[in-house]
């Protein structure tokens, strides 16, 4: 049985400064899947975010398009290999021209921090100590 994938849509005012910003942070897109209205941000081998044009999004639903930067539509939470890690994407976003958009949260076992993109999509990166994971 193949992993599941998902595929996770995103509308963005700005393609091309989503593309540089997702850039900064180490992310590549898969030109098969892009062009001018839509960019395949590979995250993982198993997730990918398709960063629309707002045109292009609006194909997909007759609702209308939440202004992120207003409301909360969705929280997106990455895992990650370190607490490092997870501050060096953080501030790197930051630097990048997102927002931090709440402080780090601590609780020893777990730890994370999260931003706003350009778009104000939320994003979590949260480690988690691998002996606190029960299987």
């Amino acid at each position: 049985m193949s992993a599941t994938m998902i595929f996770v849509n995103l509308p963005v005012k700005d393609l091309d400064a989503s593309m540089a910003f997702w850039g900064e942070l180490g992310y590549g897109f898969n030109a098969q899947f892009s062009d001018e209205n839509c960019a395949s941000m590979v995250i993982s081998d198993t997730i990918v975010a398709m960063l629309l044009t707002e045109a292009r999004y609006k194909d997909f639903t007759h609702k209308e398009i939440a202004d992120a930067t207003k409301t909360s539509e969705v929280l997106l939470c990455l895992s990650s290999e370190s607490r490092a890690a997870v501050d060096a994407l953080v501030d790197a976003a930051v630097a990048a021209g997102g927002t931090e958009s709440r402080p780090a949260q601590d609780l020893g076992f777990m730890y994370g921090r999260a931003f706003d993109d350009l778009d104000g999509h939320t994003w979590e990166i949260m480690w988690m100590d691998p002996a606190a994971v029960q299987g």
